[in-house]
């Protein structure tokens, strides 16, 4: 793989797949992840109306969001550099009866494909919390525009990165509440809204909305809402 498609963090990776078991385990260490699906697949279906659209999740993990997208009728491709969290994946499907087409891949290897003519472009592409996880995020975003179709929507989620979001997404939500497994997120890596946004702007994509999410410890439950202070879901298109 040439440097340019070899935007991976191997130690990254090396975490996810020591969890890929359990990833489909609803009350476990991806609970959170179980318990945001519904709020971002909302979020998507909202603005891309993905019935019949050909999606792309890039960063898929073991397919939580890909199944949740497959289950509203969309066409979905689905990438990621673990080999264990797709194998889990695959299984998954079985149990489902859903149809994804999980592949290993970076989203820089599968856009040269694109450009090459050897994969059509795609009407709607997904990035969720996958972004602080790689060296290079500006490398992915520049990658999903590639390979979104003209008029097509792209939709990126992360963290922010200030005093609030190092107290809750990292002491709060890993160290307190054990919502996710410790260490899954480092700080430096977070990005601001301002600097997903000029990112998405860069790689020609013109960012329409934002919506933040907020966790409730009394009631355990997860929201959208205007507050984008820690994580958040951002939708851009390409317009041409």
């Amino acid at each position: 793989m040439s440097d340019k498609t070899a935007n991976v963090d191997p130690s990254e990776i090396a975490k996810f797949d020591k969890l890929a078991s359990r990833w489909w385990d609803k009350e476990g260490d991806m609970k959170a992840l179980h318990d945001i699906n519904p709020l971002r697949a909302n979020f998507i279906d909202k603005w891309a109306n993905v019935a019949e659209k050909d999606i792309l999740d890039v960063g898929c993990g073991a397919g939580i969001l890909s199944e949740g997208l497959a289950q509203r009728g969309a066409n979905v491709m689905a990438i990621d550099m673990g080999s264990e969290p797709l194998q889990v994946a695959k299984l998954h499907l079985y149990e489902s009866n859903l149809n994804i087409n999980y592949q290993q891949s970076t989203a820089e290897a599968l856009a040269e494909k694109v450009l090459n003519g050897e994969q059509n472009t795609f009407d709607v592409i997904t990035c969720m919390e996958m972004l602080e996880h790689v060296p290079d995020p500006q490398s992915v975003i520049s990658a999903c525009a590639d390979m979104c179709k003209t008029g097509g929507d792209v939709f990126f989620s992360t963290i922010n990165r200030n005093p609030k979001s190092f107290a809750f997404a990292i002491v709060g939500a890993e160290y307190l509440l054990n919502l996710v497994p410790k260490g899954t997120h480092a700080y430096e890596k977070m990005i601001k809204p301002s600097e997903l946004a000029a990112m998405a702007r860069k790689a020609g994509l013109v960012v329409q909305d934002m919506a933040g999410m907020e966790y409730n410890p009394v009631t355990k439950q997860y929201t959208l809402s205007d507050d984008t202070s820690v994580n958040y879901l951002m939708h851009t298109k390409k317009l041409a």
